[in-house]
């Protein structure tokens, strides 16, 4: 929690500079008795009631931020940031931040909220996603990664109240976890994790709306079932995709039954 004092300030730098220093950091308060996180920080006094049901952040692809991703210096370290997505993990220390960054500038430029579902890294690129598992009890959350930090040499993300509290470390202040980055094509726009096996593609558009028209459409005149259909954001196009389908066959009878109900021409996808 303590090294993420330099956000606000390291994203002011990169965004004008791009030199990759930042000034000293300030020093954190001691942390209090009753808690883990530092007596200026913490929750606010009336934190909403019904944070279990805050969602998950849902991956999707988005360009990278121009600045944040620079090789920076923090505390004395120089850290390079990834430019790419690729399979990254990591096992350490969670940590939380809280109100006493709530509304500030993030490294990605995006106001901090400790009731979303984002986090810090050092490294991870800007913007990105997450699975962060806590070990001590299998808890699982996806995060959106849009600021930097911690800087702190046992811990490895730093995640916001919501986050912490969905893992249920609150309290503790920090727990070890597994951080995993998601690929956002592996996801549909409800951020459900895609399977492996076959799909059918009916349709890519660029507006949301026209995919889920197209969706709604396909599910009533043909009966499908809801959990066989959903939209894919790849790049800028939402997909429309079927699947999976147990085998090559299946997949064919769906093909031409919509074909020459609704004389319409899917694609055959293979995820592997």
């Amino acid at each position: 929690m303590n090294a993420i004092l330099i956000l606000s300030a390291a994203a002011l730098g990169l965004a004008l500079a791009g030199c990759g220093s930042t000034p000293p950091a300030k020093q954190a308060s001691t942390p209090s008795k009753g808690g883990g996180y530092y007596l200026d920080d913490g929750p606010e006094a009336n934190p909403p009631a019904n944070l279990d049901a805050v969602p998950d952040a849902v991956p999707r692809r988005e360009p990278l931020h121009r600045f944040a991703n620079r090789t920076y210096v923090a505390l004395g370290n120089t850290y390079t940031p990834q430019t790419s997505l690729r399979d990254f993990r990591e096992e350490g220390l969670a940590s939380w931040y809280g109100r006493r960054f709530h509304g500030k500038k993030t490294a990605s430029g995006e106001l901090y909220d400790m009731y979303a579902m984002t986090a810090a890294h050092p490294t991870l690129p800007i913007p990105s996603y997450a699975r962060v598992t806590a070990l001590n009890n299998g808890k699982s959350v996806v995060v959106h990664i849009n600021d930097r930090g911690p800087f702190h040499s046992k811990r490895i993300i730093d995640l916001s109240y919501t986050a912490a509290h969905k893992l249920g470390y609150l309290k503790y202040g920090s727990t070890r976890v597994r951080v995993e980055s998601l690929d956002p094509d592996s996801y549909d726009t409800q951020g459900e994790a895609l399977k492996e096996g076959i799909y059918l593609q009916v349709g890519a558009f660029s507006r949301a709306d026209n995919a889920r028209k197209l969706l709604d459409r396909l599910m009533r005149e043909l009966e499908l079932d809801p959990s066989q259909t959903r939209v894919v954001l790849n790049g800028d196009l939402h997909r429309v995709q079927l699947g999976p389908y147990p085998d090559d066959d299946a997949a064919h009878s769906d093909r031409a039954r919509m074909r020459e109900r609704l004389d319409l021409n899917a694609v055959l996808v293979r995820r592997d």
